[in-house]
């Protein structure tokens, strides 16, 4: 993958980085950086990070980079929004693999994973009806998916969702093709003690997947 030349193709619109724990998938509690990435063309009607989609801070990788090294924290998650609606965050992910960072692409599905670097690993997040954008789901993603690194994602609102879930995991073979399937009931969900009751007997690579930092620090706060 070609790396940028010019000033300009070497930054990115940064609404916040900041060090935690990783609050979801198979890495769930690992000290992780994040580098959240500003703008998202999904209006899910759930979405959890609306701050993301305008403002923000146009950074350079130089910027990011200092930032994520004053943490020492060798796992980067790079996230939004979705982080891979701006074209730099390409180049800028493989700097991240050359840098020797273990990284994490947290995706909404919308965009082609085609040009990612293929040491990232990806947690693609497959849009349900609940959300209102199942529609644009680009489903070329899940035949993208890898068994040894790449996560797939239902962020689920009720039962009905769950049943598209199991529908999308049968139709795409996804227990072979994804290192983990990730049923992960919106907070606060009414339905999560029927999810989990169903999610508990759907067996192989599936685990119910509840937002960790949320429980810890509250739904509503940012940079955690």
């Amino acid at each position: 993958m070609q790396q940028p030349t010019t000033a300009d193709e070497q930054t990115l619109r940064i609404t916040e980085i900041f060090l935690s724990i990783q609050g979801e998938s198979s890495h769930a509690g690992r000290p992780c950086s994040f580098v959240r990435l500003t703008g998202c063309p999904m209006r899910c009607i759930w979405c959890d990070s609306e701050y993301t989609f305008s403002g923000g801070e146009k950074m350079t990788f130089a910027d990011i980079f200092s930032k994520l090294e004053g943490f020492g924290c060798g796992l980067v998650e790079v996230t939004g929004g979705e982080p891979l609606a701006q074209k730099n965050v390409f180049p800028f992910i493989t700097e991240l693999c050359d840098r020797g960072y273990e990284v994490l692409i947290e995706t909404g599905g919308f965009v082609s994973t085609e040009n990612v670097d293929p040491r990232a690993a990806i947690i693609l997040d497959v849009k349900c009806p609940a959300s209102t954008e199942h529609d644009r789901n680009h489903w070329p993603n899940l035949e993208r998916l890898r068994p040894d690194r790449d996560e797939v994602k239902f962020v689920v609102a009720d039962l009905r969702d769950l049943e598209f879930a199991k529908e999308v995991i049968q139709n795409y073979d996804l227990k072979a093709r994804t290192k983990e399937i990730l049923i992960s009931p919106v907070h606060g969900c009414k339905e999560l003690v029927e999810i989990a009751s169903a999610v508990s007997i759907m067996n192989g690579n599936v685990r119910l997947n509840l937002q960790l930092h949320k429980y810890i620090w509250g739904a509503d706060v940012r940079g955690v």
